[in-house]
């Protein structure tokens, strides 16, 4: 297994199905591993608030969550361990979390901006004492949208998964439940 991989794709392209497996592959390799899967959503309205009903239901045994919607590079950095792989799932919506604005969030922004913010994470990424799968949505495949905030968090994600891209050893891409490798170990 990579010790660093990104796993993006569409909404439903089975990017969290991917990332599970890798985790439960992770789990059945060796006894003595651990799971910790860092949730990133915030549940702001009730069809949210099924969506991670959902998720919650259908997690993989044995992997234990963590939810931090802001955090990401300290909660990566607390969890890292050599005998144990960190899921995040997901950057999309850590990265909405991180661009919201304080009179919209139920609780704290970070201290640091989101281009801090993204530079941390890549730092924790690139110091993480175990392996870690990133899950993260491609939403740059399709129109420019009309909106300026709209285009400003699209252009703001292509850079955010460029980053991540760049620190990870393997990229992989969802569609429709198949993988298609992008980058692989050297």
């Amino acid at each position: 297994m990579a010790e660093r991989e990104l796993i993006l794709g569409g909404q439903k392209s089975g990017k969290s199905r991917r990332a599970e497996q890798r985790a439960a592959d992770w789990l059945a390799a060796a006894p003595g591993r651990r799971a910790v899967l860092i949730a990133t959503a915030r549940a702001h309205d009730d069809e949210m608030r099924q969506r991670i009903a959902r998720h919650r239901a259908d997690r993989l045994p044995g992997l234990s969550t963590v939810e931090e919607p802001v955090e990401l590079a300290r909660a990566l950095a607390v969890h890292s361990a050599p005998d144990t792989l960190v899921l995040v799932d997901c950057l999309t919506l850590w990265l909405t979390n991180l661009l919201m604005s304080p009179a919209s969030q139920s609780d704290r922004l970070p201290e640091a901006g989101p281009p801090a913010q993204i530079a941390m994470l890549a730092m924790a990424l690139r110091e993480a004492r175990g392996p870690v799968v990133l899950v993260g949505n491609e939403i740059g495949l399709g129109v420019i949208p009309l909106g300026r905030e709209v285009r400003a968090f699209v252009d703001a994600l292509g850079c955010l998964n460029q980053d991540m891209a760049g620190a990870c050893d393997r990229v992989t891409l969802m569609v429709a439940g198949l993988p298609l490798t992008l980058k692989e170990p050297a």
